[in-house]
C-alpha cells in the first residue's frame, strides 16, 4: 500500500470523526446519553488515526487500487456501525435546522436561476432524444446499483440488474433502448451505498441539507464517498490505464450532470406543486426525502411513472 493510500485512509477517518462529533453534540443537547460513551470513543479513535495518516509526510501520488478503495469503504462501514442504533435506522434526527433551512433557501434560489431553466430546455428536446438519453444514463447508473445489490447480498436483484445491463447495452444499443423490460427484466429502484449501510444496520444519524446536493443524512453522506469508490463509471473515467486520456475524468461529471438534468426535468411540476402547497416547505422536503429513502431501503418498489426513479437523492454524485 503506497503512502497516498494512507492519506486517503486518513481523510476518510476524519470524515467519520466529523459525524461522530455532531452525534456527541446532539446527544448532549437533547440529553440522549445512552450511546454517548460510544460516540466519544469512536470520535477519539477515528480523529487520532485520521490525523496521523492524513498528516503523514512523503506522499507519493500514485493511484490507489480498487481493493484499497473497497477496504477504505469497509473500514468506514465499521465505524458507522459503531455509531448505529438499529431500531432507528429508517429515521433521522434533526440537526442544524437553522443552517439547513438557510441552505435549502440557497439551493432553491440556485435551482430557479440555473437548474430549472436548463431542465426546461432539456425538456424541449424531442421525446425520443430525451427518452434515449434517460435510458442510456440509467443503464450506466445500473452498474452502481449492481455493486450495491451484491454488497447487500440480494442476488435476485443483482441478477436482474446484471441482465438488464447486458441486454440493454447490446440489443438496446448502448442503453438507448430498453428491450430488457419486454424480456422480463423489470426496472427496479436504484441502489446506493447509503442504502447498503442501512441494510448492514447503520443508523441514519443527523438529517441536514447540503449546498448544491440537497437533503441528506449522516449515513447517506458517508454513502456518497462509497458511491464514488464503487461506481465502475467513475473508475473507468478516472483510470488512464483503462481509458485513453482523451476520455478525461470530465466525462464522469458530464454523465452526472446529464443524470441530474434528466431527474430535474421529470420533477418540475411536482417540485413547484410541493413548494406552492406546503405550509412548511422545509418540513415537506424532509418528510418526502426520508419516506423515499425508507422505501428504497425496504425495497418497496413504488416507482412513480412520472418520475421513474426520483427519490430526492443527492445529486452527487448521486
Amino acid at each position: 500500500m503506497n503512502i497516498f493510500s494512507l492519506k486517503f485512509f486518513g481523510i476518510f477517518f476524519i470524515f467519520i470523526s466529523f459525524f461522530s462529533f455532531f452525534n456527541i453534540i446532539y446527544s448532549y443537547y437533547f440529553n440522549l446519553l445512552n450511546n454517548l460513551s460510544n460516540y466519544i470513543f469512536i470520535f477519539t479513535i477515528t480523529l487520532i488515526i485520521g490525523l496521523f495518516l492524513a498528516l503523514f509526510k512523503k506522499y507519493k501520488f500514485e493511484k490507489i487500487s480498487l481493493f484499497e478503495r473497497i477496504l477504505i469503504v469497509f473500514l468506514g462501514h465499521f465505524f458507522v456501525l459503531s455509531n448505529a442504533n438499529a431500531s432507528e435506522k429508517y429515521t433521522a434526527n434533526e440537526c442544524f435546522e437553522n443552517a439547513s433551512r438557510a441552505t435549502l433557501k440557497f439551493n432553491m434560489v440556485l435551482d430557479k436561476a440555473v437548474f430549472k431553466p436548463i431542465s426546461k430546455g432539456y425538456r424541449a428536446l424531442p421525446v425520443p432524444i430525451r427518452l434515449g438519453t434517460s435510458n442510456a444514463v440509467e443503464n450506466l447508473r445500473s452498474l452502481l446499483t449492481l455493486s450495491n445489490n451484491i454488497l447487500q447480498g440480494d442476488w435476485r436483484l443483482a441478477g436482474n440488474t446484471a441482465g438488464r445491463f447486458a441486454i440493454n447495452s447490446t440489443v438496446g444499443i448502448l442503453g438507448f433502448l430498453d428491450p430488457a423490460e419486454k424480456m422480463g427484466f423489470e426496472k427496479k429502484s436504484r441502489e446506493d451505498f447509503g442504502q447498503t449501510l442501512a441494510i448492514w444496520g447503520a443508523d441514519s444519524g443527523c438529517y441536514f441539507v447540503l449546498p448544491f446536493l440537497g437533503p441528506t443524512t449522516a449515513r447517506d453522506a458517508v454513502g456518497l464517498v462509497g458511491n464514488t469508490f464503487l461506481d465502475p463509471v467513475y473508475q473507468i473515467t478516472h483510470n488512464t490505464e483503462v481509458m485513453d486520456r482523451s476520455y478525461s475524468e470530465h466525462n464522469y461529471w458530464y454523465f452526472k450532470g446529464t443524470d441530474a438534468t434528466d431527474f430535474r426535468s421529470k420533477n418540475i411540476e411536482s417540485l413547484d406543486s410541493l413548494e406552492k402547497n406546503s405550509i412548511d416547505f422545509y418540513a415537506s422536503v424532509k418528510s418526502l426525502y426520508l419516506q423515499n429513502r425508507s422505501q428504497k431501503i425496504s425495497n418497496e418498489d413504488i416507482l412513480n411513472k412520472n418520475q421513474d426513479d426520483s427519490d430526492w437523492e443527492e445529486i452527487d454524485s448521486q
